[in-house]
């Protein structure tokens, strides 16, 4: 499916404000990025071969890892890749939840939850 990018960032942002509550909290403090695809840089950070496709990224420090006199920083990043996500899916509901989980998975990662550890939660 293919949409424009403002109505990509539309339903991302309706998307995010229907987090459970108990998510809402750690995702206001981090910035919420949208891109078409990610960069060869962050796939090469990742291990990830470029013909495979990212849905998002988290970019920061994990909550679980900051402390209390660590000079301030860019704040927590996570991006959404709208070509990669589109792709996947067949209607706007369908990507409604494709990004939902996708923000899910990176809030986890704010939260300094491991691929392993969401995989066993059911969110990877």
């Amino acid at each position: 499916m293919r949409i424009s990018r403002r109505r990509f960032e539309e339903i991302a942002l309706e998307a995010v404000r229907e987090l459970p509550d108990e998510f809402q909290e750690h995702v206001e403090g981090c910035v919420v990025a949208v891109e078409r695809r990610a960069s060869r840089e962050v796939m090469e950070k990742l291990g990830m071969p470029e013909d495979e496709e990212l849905f998002g990224y988290y970019e920061g420090v994990a909550l679980v890892d900051r402390h209390i006199d660590d000079l301030p920083g860019p704040p927590p990043t996570i991006t959404l890749y709208s070509e990669p996500l589109m792709a996947a899916c067949d209607s706007e509901e369908q990507l409604a939840g494709e990004i939902r989980i996708t923000v899910l998975h990176e809030i986890a990662h704010h939260l300094g939850i491991d691929d392993a550890r969401l995989e066993e939660l059911g969110y990877a």
